[in-house]
């Protein structure tokens, strides 16, 4: 999509269906957000970045050392690696005791690079405490959702599964309809529009829970079909949210299906299975699988 020169372009993804929605003439700014930015960021690029923070603060220091000249006792003169080294050792408050600054100028930077050296190690200090300590939640949703004749009515249905051993108490799941309309007036909108769920509330989520949506005549998927989704655009997005037993923190989750991923006339294979011993199980490694209509019992 061509920008229109207002801004750069964000891109937002669904999760999930690999939906992607464009946004043009945002503002950049990313200095203001530099805290949400390296708090969402991966561990990879996060380290990343605080390694070339790192590296390039000593850098700055250590030409600042080369330009006041014979400023580092022991060093030798001009030489870029002492002036680095002395930094780093500097900034991390090492002291080893070879090296020392020489003179009024030399010190007022030492002073300088000290504050700085404690400063960032706070913040990075924080950031990686904010980032382990983030609420999350790991929950599984199918590949596919489904549309089938359940308890002898049209539904859709998807299901989660809790992948952590804990529980989710109070969790409480939403599932919306993304749709292209048109007005009276001709105009083309995207609505939203809340699916009514068999059952939306479950005091724990330890396991896995099959979300039922009956396609009741009052339901905005009454009477569509698999081409009237894809010429509508249509996307469904669930989420999930409730107490980490753990944490005693909130947490949610989210996911979206495309007209793509909607199976007519499939339901799923069943994961609860019975151990010879008597036990019950959950067997996750049939969780995305679906069969056609007629060839299986209605999965958990």
């Amino acid at each position: 999509m061509p920008s229109d020169g207002t801004g750069r372009e964000r891109v937002t993804r669904l999760p999930g269906s690999g939906r992607q929605v464009v946004s043009i003439g945002v503002r950049n700014a990313p200095l203001r957000d530099v805290y949400h930015s390296l708090l969402v960021s991966t561990w990879g690029r996060f380290f990343a970045l605080v390694l070339v923070a790192y590296l390039g603060a000593n850098v700055v220091f250590a030409l600042g050392y080369l330009a006041i000249g014979d400023g580092i006792e022991e060093a030798r003169r001009g030489s870029f690696a002492d002036a680095f080294f002395f930094s780093v050792q500097t900034m991390a408050t090492i002291g080893y005791g070879k090296m020392a600054p020489r003179g009024v100028a030399a010190n007022l930077l030492v002073t300088l690079e000290a504050l700085v050296g404690l400063l960032g190690l706070a913040l990075v200090t924080g950031l990686v405490f904010a980032k382990f300590s983030r609420p999350t939640a790991r929950v599984l949703f199918s590949a596919h959702a489904v549309i089938t004749t359940f308890d002898g009515v049209p539904a859709l249905l998807f299901r989660m599964a809790n992948e952590r051993g804990n529980q989710i108490a109070e969790a409480q799941a939403h599932l919306v309809l993304l749709r292209t309309e048109r007005t009276p007036e001709g105009e083309e909108v995207r609505r939203v529009h809340d699916l009514r769920l068999r059952r939306s509330q479950s005091a724990f989520f330890a396991f896995t829970w099959l979300v039922v949506h009956p396609l009741t005549p009052d339901s905005p998927l009454h009477g569509e079909t698999a081409e009237s989704l894809r010429e509508k655009d249509v996307d469904l997005v669930a989420s999930v949210t409730g107490l980490d037993e753990t944490l005693s923190q909130s947490v949610h989750a989210r996911h979206a299906w495309s007209p793509d991923q909607i199976l007519w006339n499939h339901r799923f294979v069943d994961v609860l299975v019975q151990l010879p011993d008597g036990r019950r199980a959950i067997d996750y490694r049939k969780f995305h699988e679906v069969v056609p209509d007629g060839a299986g019992a209605p999965g958990a």
